[in-house]
């Protein structure tokens, strides 16, 4: 008498460490499409149009048979002054930027560590800019700084003796103590730390609040003053953040566009690498010199962030 044969699924023949790697692929699959279409095919297209002589105009017609391959794009734009120009710009941009958002964040988490009444309510005033959307911010500015009707210029004039209104958001440069000051680069750093150091407090406040309040306790016994014990025991608990912030600072300012561009455009000597590209693209519908402006803008990137690694498996081996 034959005994009935139970069919076995391919589900059950698969061993356990076989079935987490099929639920794994599972749940990571929709991401890894989605990241597919939205980061890694726009950016291999970028490359592709780097390499290419493209304008906006040949889209149309655009197929793999048309594409004519060049380093032209890379050329153009290492051999043009406007390039190093809007680079230096992107870096001196980037640099005061940083100092002064890591900065200000840094000295009112200090300012505000110890619990005195409305402590709270000032936090989250200081969160104001931060929030505030970027669009708003640049209008209260641009109302601010307009010289016609602005109220800058209308103290300037009413008590600081201002012979004129200054045009804030369109001055390439203006002497100062006979010294030549970039105007409006200045307004757009300030604009950027005002924006952007509420990011840089909240990163030292929960760092500071993580900080064993014995050490400190310990220093003093041992005769340590106030400002040996913020330098030698707390500032030394802060410096990976603080290192982490001046990477990402850089990182977003490098990048920037939509402050400037709202602030002023990219005139007055403020004209950095992202909107560079965006005159490129829009301006001059130039596609592949856009796109090689942009994969410089990536490599350089690259190197900040590879050093940044560097840095930081250094310090771990130390």
């Amino acid at each position: 008498m034959s005994t009935p044969t139970t069919r076995v699924s391919r589900w059950e023949r698969l061993s356990r460490a076989q079935r987490e790697n099929l639920n794994g692929q599972l749940l990571t699959g929709p991401s890894l499409v989605l990241i597919t279409l939205v980061i890694l095919i726009p950016f291999v297209l970028s490359v592709v149009f780097s390499f290419s002589d493209i304008r906006l105009i040949d889209i149309p017609r655009l197929s793999p048979s048309s594409v004519e391959w060049t380093l032209d794009n890379y050329r153009d734009a290492m051999g043009s002054d406007a390039f190093w120009g809007a680079l230096w710009t992107t870096i001196a941009y980037s640099a005061l930027t940083t100092i002064g958002a890591v900065g200000v964040g840094l000295a009112l988490a200090f300012a505000l560590r110890r619990p005195f009444r409305g402590r709270g309510l000032v936090r989250v005033l200081l969160l104001i800019p931060y929030v505030l959307p970027v669009i708003a911010s640049a209008m209260i500015w641009r109302t601010m700084l307009n010289p016609q009707y602005g109220i800058v210029n209308a103290f300037g004039q009413e008590y600081l003796g201002w012979d004129s209104p200054i045009g804030f958001l369109s001055t390439t440069s203006m002497d100062l103590a006979g010294l030549p000051v970039p105007v409006s680069l200045l307004v757009v750093v300030c604009f950027e730390v005002w924006k952007s150091f509420p990011l840089a407090f909240l990163f030292v406040t929960a760092r500071l609040q993580s900080v064993p309040g014995a050490i400190e306790e310990a220093g003093a016994l041992d005769g340590a003053s106030g400002w040996q014990s913020l330098r030698h025991i707390v500032l030394p608990q802060l410096r990976g953040v603080v290192l982490l912030l001046v990477l990402l600072r850089f990182i977003w300012s490098f990048q920037s566009f939509n402050d400037i561009y709202l602030l002023t455009g990219g005139a007055g000597g403020t004209q950095v690498m992202a909107i560079k590209v965006y005159t490129q693209l829009i301006n001059r519908a130039d596609i592949g010199g856009a796109a090689a402006y942009g994969m410089l803008m990536s490599v350089i990137l690259c190197v900040l962030l590879a050093g940044y690694v560097l840095l930081s498996r250094r310090k771990e081996t130390m």
